[in-house]
């Protein structure tokens, strides 16, 4: 089964963009991969903190 992905732009400023960079590197990621990875933790703390996030087809339509 093929897994949807939305696309967008993303803009870091340039010591951002440089560490996460080394992040990526020393864990063997490509950049995209590693900000999916950050990402994903940060809406997994936020979810522990303050209950899982409802979506609605109308969430997921709009992207």
């Amino acid at each position: 089964m093929a897994i949807l992905k939305s696309q967008f732009t993303l803009r870091l400023n340039l010591s951002d963009h440089a560490k996460i960079k080394k992040i990526a590197e020393e864990e063997n990621r490509s950049i995209t991969n590693m900000i999916e990875t950050l990402v994903k933790k940060e809406i997994k703390r936020y979810e522990d903190e303050n209950g899982e996030i409802e979506l609605t087809d109308e969430d997921l339509s709009s992207l």
